[in-house]
């Protein structure tokens, strides 16, 4: 009788005095599984890390063009050719002028101005230890190929045709095309492999992760 009583008196207690729900405590098992736990997070936190620093640079070295150790020959080459280039395309501003110039027009000076100043552009990046990156150089080689086959029947006519051959300011006429032409063709033609040392250049004296493999 006194047990019955004695716990009739508790489940009275707990009924008119409940007691709040306490949650059992997180065990993280023996201290060998702790820090087998703690390991794997700190590797998976370590790969999220330079994984993301991979990411960056990655996008880094795509955006950002590759340095170059060049020579100090090379340097002073393309110094010269940027004012090269870039006297070029200030003199097209005469092929406005219709007494001399076939089919003169601005839209066809202003194209042919924007051509040698890519060129000098690609120069002027090289002049600064930047290598310009494969899309800009593989543009400038098109817009060179593209001038060349535009150009190319006028310097046939000036080698082959019945006049003698001429590269003389005081020939060009807007009747004959030819010296003209012939000059446009080999301007293109510079261009063009000037275009091909700047890319050999990359390869060889860049720096960067976008360099080729012979580059030191």
């Amino acid at each position: 009788r006194n047990r019955i009583r004695a716990l009739s008196s508790s489940a009275y207690s707990v009924k008119n005095n409940p007691q709040p729900c306490r949650k059992p405590p997180l065990h993280w098992g023996a201290p060998a599984e702790n820090h087998g736990a703690l390991t794997l997070i700190s590797r998976s936190v370590t790969l999220s890390a330079s994984g993301r620093r991979t990411f960056l640079n990655a996008t880094r070295d795509h955006r950002m063009p590759c340095a170059m150790k060049l020579p100090l020959s090379l340097r002073i080459f393309n110094g010269l050719a940027v004012a090269l280039f870039a006297a070029f395309a200030f003199f097209q501003h005469n092929d406005i002028d219709p007494t001399v110039y076939h089919r003169a027009s601005s839209l066809d000076a202003a194209l042919w101005l924007g051509f040698y100043a890519l060129i000098s552009l690609l120069f002027a990046l090289a002049l600064l230890k930047r290598r310009a990156p494969n899309w800009l150089l593989l543009l400038g080689s098109l817009a060179c190929l593209v001038e060349m086959a535009l150009t190319g029947w006028g310097l046939w006519i000036n080698i082959f045709g019945q006049e003698e051959f001429t590269m003389m300011q005081v020939s060009m006429s807007s009747e004959d095309p030819r010296v003209e032409l012939s000059r446009e063709f080999f301007g293109a033609l510079i261009a063009l492999a000037g275009v091909t040392l700047l890319w050999w250049q990359g390869r060889r004296f860049g720096t960067g992760r976008n360099a080729g493999s012979g580059g030191s």
